[in-house]
Parts: structure tokens; C-alpha cells; sequence
């Protein structure tokens, strides 16, 4: 087969790659599943496409679509060919203004296309949680619908036509046929003639009819997605002779690439909604009292009724990013719906809100009513759409598993549906389940807690799967609601649908597909729904690891909390730094959930007794940055970034650390031994013959200036300097920690900060300390690391207080206190680090503090006028706040702030200096960095807090950044 492979590989215009690390990649998506594939394809036009389809039918081997793989059924998990149509087929096509309607290829993302649509007055509805990766192929093959279903519907709703390849490779184009044109269409021998024909004889038979009526959900239900959508069928012209012309797209979306492969899809597009918008977010004691209250909200036509249940609220309170969103939150309620309503105008909206909240309060649903305006209700909607990954945080090896989460009932039926199906969950499993989501369409997600590890976990997985399907069959709802069936609900189709609706089902898709090669198992002859569980794998002996994974119970559980959804796949267009890697490159590789996979793989199945020891992991750990932005942004809180230093540090008790690696480790080392002589020092780095030797050595890209000392180090010029910096103008002591490139570098700047802070009034010392260690974690020398840690503490513990704080210049430095330190010190003392790291503070964070609690005056300022971008520093934003940066720049009373939306800069720390990097690192800072700050006029201030920002800065743009506290020392006079 590996032959076979090689020959159609050489034969394609795109890719083709089957080798195991990319195979371990894409053996999962964001479901309970996990598969091996044959290999996976990167098709770049139809004749790939053709190719594979040929392929697949002469070798007996699947073909699996698959976009963004945020799936939650593991509809793009198997054992064939993953065709990931993200890579090249990812293009808007055609945009049809005066229809309203547009052409795209499957990899479009959702988001994408609606910020190309709105200049033109269009978008297109369906908005997934996942919509900012979520692509258009995906959400046809499911048919996704999203928070907005009880306005905007489903994607079925706005397929107009499809272009593709049947299981021949003949092309096939669908889109609506009147009768005449459908009776043509019977006629031949083709494949695609055969299809008509098929439904044609079968669909007119009125005992069909009658068996598709009684069996399938109620119509009323517009979120039914079980099996195919023969029902909408009927509802068509010759079926149903008032219908709608016979269009075979609509059965093709919720199909799950089982009986085609879609190259073009055209979509019937909306105007912009309405301008105006309010969301109630209303508190309720019980969970009963809020699902009772949905048919009351929706008689004043919301947008969107989205529940939250306390499990999901008290998840929000562990991630960073999302803790941020809780600010609309009072009390502890039971539950949350968000309810948004829209008007042309403010006015409208809100007096449709009151009279709703009237209607409410008169019932008694609901305590508490909080109004959210943009952009805090988008904030608001943010904390639920975040909800999937975040409930992989609740603790334990139970935990709330995807798989009855998609039931959809009528409206008028949830309460009571909900009821019925929490008082079996008590009475037979003793399980307080997890209810969130579109509680206005008929649908919650409901997550029971599972232990799929045990026995006793996987039987109660399979017998809760056949009661929720039973309970759902009794109120006349739908098993798939907007996930689709995948290989988590497809085995319970013939029970929802009917054995002999089932019989029909089976028929269309073998007429489509004789030979089963479109994404086999799923839909039709499904696997049982505990085959391929990714989490049930043999008991593996525990990894002993340098870094504390004791929250988590090691590192195994840790990779584990990454569940696939994608968040790290999302473009440099929808904001935030994760994964600037994938950013760049669209690389499935190069995201965190590919490092968290091949981790966990080797983590489960390596045979060695260093089960780190694989290039493998190498490969796809390379271009992880260590940015951090994983850690607050992904829902799950993936910190990759400690992964990574972890993995490098047992890999290279395997493995030669190269050279270059430990000179830059120990850079700090390097620039104490090159201040003894600082300008031959520097003569030597900025010399084109000598530093040109040196990059050579140091694997540093050609490209690249190499940072310059300078002309004393920040500690001997404070040591030397007659100011008196104990003075007590104010009572508050600060240490300063000399952090490694402030001390030898950033000397000026360094300088600029003590001066700053003590034409302040504060009491300073820098304390005896040691370096940081960020360059030994960045690059894996933990052991390092971990001396210097414990050697900080033992200097700096009985000194740091919350009446003497620590304060620190750079982001990377400053922040390891709060961050590694405390899973880095000996056991002993990670209590007392954890303490600690509360008083250690970012100068930034400490001005906006003084500042805010009108510790430090205005008057002190300039009252000249500047204007001022700012780039903040990944670790900041991963682990402060950039907002404190522009409040203390905003500070004089003419200083204008505006912070840059932009992610990584590219350098990160040395990764943007090493020569096999250089090409990535430009390009992440040519994504958005680069391109906002060209636009800037030269009298415009660039500040930037990190030391690698302000060199990518210089290399990337030509322009000098400065550090905020340099802007603020001028701003002194």
C-alpha cells in the first residue's frame, strides 16, 4: 500500500501525506474518537479530487471530508483517506449582488466569508459556536445551525446549489429542477441518473409517504438532523405539488459527505441584521424555571435564547480569558439565559426587552435582569460559545462527555422533555448532568459525567446513549440536532427513524455509493458507539516529569484536557494570538491540538522507556512558539508552552542537546561574560565579518541584528548612582527584579524605569536575585530552570509581600514567577511560591493600580498632545492584561492610546532569531503587526512592552519602539 500511496502522491497537483505523525494527527477531530487514517489529502482542484475518488474505489478505502474538524459525532474519523479541503479549497468564488447569493469552495471559513459579505450589505446566517474556524463544506456536511437557528434556521435552508463528484468521479451539479427537468433527469445510464430514479420510485409510493410522516421528528423541529432529509424531500415538487422545485442539495447537506464530494457550494445570503441590539441575561434559581420561561421569551421574537447552567458558569471561573466575561454575573444562579433582541433602533429593542422582562416578572421566571449593550453582550456570548471546551476542565477522570448532546425537541416540549430526562439521570445513574446552549430552538446540549476509563464508566456511556435515544423518541424529537449522527448517534438511527425508513436510507445510500467509499460508518452501518473511544486505551504507568502536573495528575491528563475544538485554528482575522504557528502556515500541524495528539499518542502507545523519544513530537513541537496564548485562550486552558518545555527537557536526556540550543539558554551567562568588555563586546556582535560568524554558530538567520549591550549593567549603574532611592516621599517599598535582558541590553530602558519610579516618591532596591530562567524553559533545559527558581525563593520569598511587592520590565521574565516558578520549586516550597507570585507585578499592572487608587498625580505629566500604538506582549496578554499598559500611557492628559489588535509579533523570544525560523517569524509579523504599523505616521509613538516585539519591530518595519515606561519618564519633563 505504502507503494500505492507514493504513486498516487507523485500523480496529484496538491498533497499527499501518509506518514505516521501526520496520520497521528488527524486521527481525531473534536468527538470521543479516535482512528487512524490511510493517509491524508490535500486536493488542489477537481482533477485531485477525481483522482482519489478513483483511488478510493480500486484500493476498497474510504474517503473522509474533513474542513476545520470541529466535529462532535467524529464524523471525520476513520480509517480511509482524510481529504482536508481547508488547505487549497478555501476560496470565494463568485458573489452574486443582485440574487443575494454566493459561491465558495468547502474550506471557506464561516467568518471569513461574512466579513468579505459585509461591505456589500449581506451575510450569511448560521452561526456556529466554532464559526470563527467552523468552514462552509463542514457546516453543509452537518447541516450547523448555531445560536441564531430561531431566526436565521439552518445551513439546509440557504444551500442553493452544489457541485461535486458522485462515487464514479463523474461530475455532478445540484440546484433546483422543475418537474420537466426532474422527469429528464431519470433518463440514462449514468450514475447520477440512477439517483433520480431511485427517489422518483420510491419517495412517490404513498405507504413511503406515510412511514417517513410517523417516523421521523416532528416537523416543527427545524434543527432534525437524524439520518437523511428525505422528509424535506416530500416536502417538494412532484412529492408535495405545492412544494418548492426538487432540489437534491438539501439532501446533500446533513449527508456527512457520505454520498458525494462537494468542490462548490452556493449559498443564499441575508442582508445585514438589524443595527441595534439588546441582550437580557436572566438569572434563575432553578434550571426548571428558566426552561419554563422559553415559551413565554419567544413570543417577542428573540434572535437567540441561549442557556447556561451553573456547572458551565462555575467552568468560566477557572479560564483566564473567559473569567473576563463574567462581569454581567451577580449572585451564584442556577442558570443564565442569554436573550437577544434586535430593532432598527435602540429604542425598539429595549422597549421590546422591557415588556418581555414585564411578562417574566409578572410569571415569576427569573430574579435578576441585567441589560448588555455591544460590545459587552458580545463579550456575554463569547462566555457561552466557549462553553465546549471549557467544561473539559471540571477535575476527574469523569468528565462531561459529548455524546447525548444533541437533542432537539419542539419548544413547547423542553421542559418537560428536561424534567423527565434529569429525574432519570437521578433516579438510574445518581448524575446531576451539565444543560447549556439553544434553549430557544428546542435544543440543549447535555453533558453527563462519564468515567470511559472503567468498565463500569463505558457501560453506563452505552445504557445512558439507549435511554436518552428512547426519551427523545417519545416527545417526536431529533437525536441530531446540529451535530449529526458520525459514529456517536448513527447506530440508534433504525430505532429513531423506523426500521423500514432505515431499509430506505440504506438503499439511497448504496444507489449513491455501491462501494461505500464516502466516509464509510457514518449515517449507515454504523459501528457500535463505544468503537474507537479515544479515551479507553490500556492503563499506562505514569511519566515522571520536572514540571508540577499534580492539578491535573500529570502531564497525560493535562494533554487530555485538549478536546479537539479547534480553537487554535482560527485566523489571524478573528483576533488573539493562539496559535500564530497555524496562523501563518493553515497547517493542521502546527496547531495546539496537533501538539496535544501526537503528545498524547506517544504519550499511550510508545514501546520506549523514554516515551518522549521521537522526532515526531519534535516535528510538530518546532514551530510552537511558547507564546502562551493557549493558556488563557484555548476553552480547555492547553498550556503547550509548559508541554513543550517539558517534552524538550526528557527529550534531550535522550538526545545531544545541540550547541546553539545551550548557548542561547544561557545567553544571560553569555552577556555577564561579554560586560567585563562591553564595546568589544558589541564590536564583535555588530561587526558584518564577526557577527556574521557568530550567527553561523548561534543558527542565527543572516537577516538579524544581534541584540547589543550595554554600557553597564542596570544593577552596577543603581549600585553607583548617588540618588538616595530609598527616599520615603511615599511609604510603599517596591523591589525591582534586574530581570536578564533589562540588566545587559535593555540597560536604558532599565535606567528609565528606576527613575521613573522614583521621581514617583517610591521606596526602591533591587534585592539579590538571579536571572529568570525564561531562555533555560523556552528551550528545555529545566534543570537549569529549576535552580534558579529555587535560588529566587530562597532570596526573595521572605521579602516579597503585598506591602513590598516585586516588580519586574519584561513580560517573559516578570511573569515567570506567577507562572512556571510555582510547578517548577521544590515540593516544599510551591505553596509559599504560589503566595508569593500574588505580589509580583508587571510595572504596568503596579502603575494602573497607584494610578487608580490616585496614588500618583496627573500634574506630574506633560500636558503636551501624542498620539500612541500600542503592541502588547504575548505573555501579557496571556497572563495580565494590555489594558493596564494603555491605562498608564493614557495617563498624562493629552496622551492618546490606541491598542493594536494584533496577536504574536513573530520573534518570541529567540525562536524569530534562529535561521530555520526567521521566513515563520516574518511572516506571523506580516499578518497583522507589520501591516498596522506601516500605516502609522512617523509622529505617531510605537510602544511596545516586550524586548522581542520592539526587535521584530526595528527588523519588520524600520521603526523604534519604545517601552512604555520610556514614553511615561519624557512625559516627566
Amino acid at each position: 500500500m505504502q507503494q500505492k500511496l507514493a504513486i498516487l502522491s507523485a500523480s496529484l497537483n496538491g498533497k499527499l501525506l501518509y506518514d505516521d505523525m501526520t496520520r497521528s494527527i488527524y486521527a481525531t477531530d473534536a468527538s470521543l474518537y479516535r482512528e487512524l487514517p490511510l493517509a491524508v489529502a490535500y486536493p488542489k482542484d477537481d482533477e485531485d479530487i477525481v483522482q482519489l475518488i478513483h483511488f478510493a474505489q480500486q484500493e476498497k478505502t474510504g474517503l473522509i471530508p474533513r474542513t476545520a474538524g470541529t466535529s462532535l459525532a467524529g464524523q471525520c474519523v476513520g480509517s480511509g483517506i482524510v481529504i482536508d479541503t481547508s488547505h487549497y479549497l478555501n476560496k470565494i468564488l463568485h458573489l452574486d449582488e443582485l440574487n443575494g447569493r454566493v459561491t465558495v469552495q468547502p474550506g471557506v471559513v464561516r467568518d471569513e466569508l461574512n466579513r468579505y459579505l459585509k461591505p456589500y450589505g449581506f451575510f450569511f446566517g448560521p452561526n456556529t459556536s466554532t464559526a470563527n474556524r467552523a468552514m462552509i463544506g463542514g457546516m453543509v456536511g452537518n447541516n450547523s445551525s448555531g445560536a441564531y437557528s430561531i431566526v436565521y434556521g439552518v445551513t439546509r435552508d440557504y444551500v442553493e446549489e452544489i457541485k461535486g463528484f458522485l462515487s464514479d468521479g463523474s461530475p455532478v451539479h445540484f440546484k433546483d429542477l422543475n418537474e420537466e427537468e426532474f422527469l429528464a433527469k431519470q433518463k440514462g445510464d449514468s450514475l447520477e441518473n440512477g439517483i433520480y430514479r431511485q427517489l422518483a420510485a420510491q419517495l412517490s409510493k404513498a405507504e413511503v409517504q406515510a412511514e417517513i410522516k410517523t417516523h421521523f421528528p416532528k416537523p416543527e423541529i427545524h434543527r432534525r438532523n437524524t439520518g437523511y432529509a428525505i422528509d424535506k424531500l416530500l416536502e417538494m415538487k412532484p412529492f408535495s405539488p405545492e412544494g418548492k422545485d426538487l432540489n437534491l442539495s438539501k439532501l446533500i447537506a446533513g449527508s456527512e459527505g457520505t454520498l458525494m464530494c462537494m468542490t462548490e457550494i452556493t449559498l443564499r445570503l441575508d442582508k445585514l441584521p438589524p443595527k441595534h441590539e439588546v441582550m437580557v441575561a436572566i438569572h434563575y434559581a432553578t434550571l426548571q424555571n428558566a426552561l419554563q420561561s422559553v415559551t413565554s421569551i419567544m413570543e417577542y421574537k428573540p434572535r437567540a435564547v441561549e442557556l447556561m447552567d451553573k456547572k458551565v458558569l462555575d467552568c468560566t471561573k477557572e479560564n483566564i480569558e473567559q473569567n473576563k466575561n463574567r462581569f454581567f454575573i451577580e449572585g451564584d444562579p442556577a442558570a443564565i439565559l442569554m436573550v437577544e433582541i434586535g430593532a432598527d433602533t435602540q429604542e425598539e429593542a429595549i422597549a421590546n426587552a422591557d415588556n418581555m422582562v414585564a411578562t417574566l416578572t409578572e410569571k415569576q421566571y427569573g430574579y435578576h435582569f441585567p441589560y448588555l449593550f455591544p460590545p459587552d453582550s458580545h463579550k456575554a456570548m463569547e462566555l457561552r460559545k466557549a462553553g465546549l471546551g471549557l467544561l473539559s476542565n471540571i477535575k476527574g477522570e469523569a468528565r462531561p462527555i459529548e455524546f447525548i448532546e444533541d437533542t432537539a425537541v419542539k419548544v413547547e416540549d423542553l421542559a418537560d422533555y428536561i424534567a423527565e430526562f434529569d429525574a432519570m439521570m437521578q433516579a438510574k445513574y445518581a448524575q446531576n448532568p451539565v444543560y447549556y446552549a439553544h434553549a430557544g430552538a428546542g435544543e440543549l446540549h447535555i453533558r453527563p459525567l462519564v468515567n470511559l476509563k472503567t468498565a463500569e464508566g463505558l457501560q453506563m456511556f452505552k445504557d445512558i446513549a439507549q435511554d436518552s435515544a428512547v426519551l427523545v423518541k417519545k416527545y417526536g424529537g431529533s437525536l441530531s440536532g446540529e451535530h449529526g449522527d458520525g459514529r456517536v448517534r448513527a447506530a440508534f438511527i433504525p430505532l429513531m427513524l423506523g426500521e423500514k425508513n432505515y431499509a430506505l436510507l440504506k438503499q439511497i445510500k448504496y444507489t449513491w455509493d455501491v462501494n461505500n467509499i464516502f466516509n464509510p460508518g457514518k449515517i449507515i452501518d454504523a459501528l457500535p458507539i463505544e468503537a474507537g473511544l479515544r479515551d479507553v486505551y490500556p492503563p499506562v504507568e505514569k511519566v515522571e516529569t520536572l514540571f508540577d502536573f499534580s492539578e491535573t495528575d500529570g502531564i497525560l491528563n493535562a494533554v487530555e484536557k485538549c478536546r479537539g475544538s479547534a480553537d487554535c485554528r482560527k485566523p489571524h482575522t478573528a483576533g488573539g494570538v493562539m496559535c500564530p504557528s497555524y496562523m501563518a502556515s493553515k497547517d493542521e500541524k502546527d496547531t495546539t491540538r496537533a501538539r496535544a495528539n501526537i503528545l498524547k499518542d506517544f504519550l499511550i502507545h510508545s514501546p520506549q522507556k523514554n516515551k518522549f523519544d521521537h522526532k515526531e513530537i519534535m516535528q510538530v513541537m518546532d514551530l510552537c512558539l511558547s507564546c502562551k496564548g493557549c493558556k488563557s485562550e484555548c476553552p480547555s486552558n492547553v498550556d503547550m508552552a509548559t508541554m513543550k518545555a517539558e517534552f524538550l527537557y526528557q527529550y534531550y536526556k535522550s538526545n545531544k542537546t545541540p550547541f546553539y540550543v545551550k548557548a542561547m539558554a544561557n545567553i544571560a551567562r553569555l552577556n555577564r561574560l561579554g560586560m567585563v568588555f562591553p564595546a568589544l563586546t558589541n564590536f564583535f556582535l555588530a561587526n558584518k565579518v564577526t557577527s556574521s560568524i557568530l550567527k553561523k554558530v548561534l543558527h542565527v538567520a543572516p537577516e538579524r541584528n544581534l541584540p547589543l549591550l550595554g554600557k553597564e549593567s542596570v544593577r552596577k549603574w543603581f549600585s553607583g548612582s548617588p540618588l538616595p532611592w530609598q527616599r520615603a516621599i511615599k511609604e510603599r517599598k517596591i523591589y525591582f527584579f534586574a530581570d536578564e535582558f533589562t540588566n545587559y541590553n535593555d540597560v536604558e530602558i532599565g535606567k528609565k524605569a528606576l527613575l521613573l519610579l522614583h521621581k514617583l516618591g517610591y521606596q526602591i532596591e533591587i534585592p539579590d536575585h538571579v536571572e529568570s530562567g525564561r531562555a533555560y524553559i523556552s528551550k528545555g533545559l529545566l534543570q537549569q530552570a529549576q535552580n534558579l527558581a529555587n535560588q529566587n525563593f530562597d532570596l526573595l520569598a521572605d521579602k516579597i509581600s503585598e506591602n513590598t511587592p516585586l516588580i519586574g520590565l519584561e513580560p517573559s521574565a516578570i511573569l515567570t514567577f506567577r507562572d512556571e516558578f510555582p510547578r517548577l520549586v521544590s515540593p516544599e516550597k510551591r505553596e509559599r511560591a504560589k503566595e508569593m507570585a500574588k505580589h509580583v507585578y508587571l510595572i504596568d499592572e503596579f502603575l494602573a493600580a497607584e494610578m487608580a487608587a490616585g496614588k500618583i498625580e496627573k500634574a506630574l505629566f506633560s500636558t503636551e498632545k501624542k498620539n500612541i500604538v500600542l503592541h502588547g506582549h504575548c505573555h501579557q496578554k496571556a497572563l495580565s492584561e494590555v489594558r493596564y499598559t494603555a491605562e498608564i500611557l493614557s495617563f498624562p492628559p493629552n496622551y492618546s492610546v490606541t491598542t493594536l489588535a494584533t496577536g504574536c509579533c513573530g520573534m518570541a523570544g529567540s525562536f524569530g532569531y534562529e535561521a530555520e525560523h526567521y521566513e515563520m517569524s516574518i511572516s506571523i509579523g506580516n499578518l497583522v503587526l507589520f501591516p498596522a504599523l506601516k500605516k502609522i505616521d512617523k509622529e505617531t509613538l510605537i510602544a511596545a512592552v516586550g524586548t522581542s516585539c520592539r526587535h521584530q519591530i526595528a527588523d519588520g518595519v524600520g521603526r523604534k519602539a519604545l517601552h512604555p515606561v520610556e514614553i511615561l519618564w519624557e512625559a516627566l519633563g
